[in-house]
């Protein structure tokens, strides 16, 4: 008895040619329709996989600009550090108390009287360095001012007697201390 299960009953009689014809043609339907849900199947697996790529490219460009960010900001702090470790101005020693605001609350540093002086013609600044206070020059003081504003903390800008107008008729003329009106 060799040969398939269908020549076997066609032999005997019990099945003829037109029911093995609508077998031959049910099984390749049923046949063609599993190839297609597997097709559909691999393109929903397919899309998925696609989806989950474009998550995974946008998490990474958020992550990639975060990290430029803070790399940023990293050397920004690092160019006013150097900035103002390279151009500190000394405070002197003769420990007179120069008031400042900062923080909304009052600070002191001990500084000499040309320090004092200079700090109150506009010529130095006080700016913050690592929870201490530096004098800087007012040059120095503008390009850090530049990169982070909340790095100088004093800059006092030159007042109006100090100006440098070569035309003020009385620029050659005193104001009196004790002058009372």
């Amino acid at each position: 008895m060799g040969g398939s299960l269908q020549n076997q009953l066609l032999k005997l009689g019990l099945i003829d040619k037109k029911q093995v014809k609508k077998a031959k043609v049910e099984k390749r339907k049923e046949h063609n329709q599993q190839r297609k849900k597997k097709t559909e199947l691999v393109n929903e697996t397919m899309s998925q996989v696609q989806n989950e790529r474009t998550k995974k490219t946008v998490r990474d460009r958020e992550l990639n600009r975060l990290r430029e960010e803070t790399a940023q900001r990293k050397s920004i702090a690092a160019q006013i550090k150097q900035l103002i470790e390279l151009n500190r101005q000394p405070k002197g020693d003769d420990d007179i108390p120069y008031s400042f605001l900062d923080r909304k609350k009052v600070r002191k540093i001990f500084v000499s009287k040309t320090v004092q002086e200079q700090l109150g013609a506009g010529k130095l600044a006080i700016v913050r360095l690592d929870g201490r206070y530096e004098l800087v020059t007012t040059d120095v003081a503008e390009k850090i001012n530049q990169r982070d504003k909340k790095r100088v903390i004093f800059c006092n800008q030159p007042g109006p007697g100090e100006s440098a107008d070569k035309n003020d008729p009385y620029a050659d003329y005193e104001v009196p201390d004790d002058l009372i009106w």
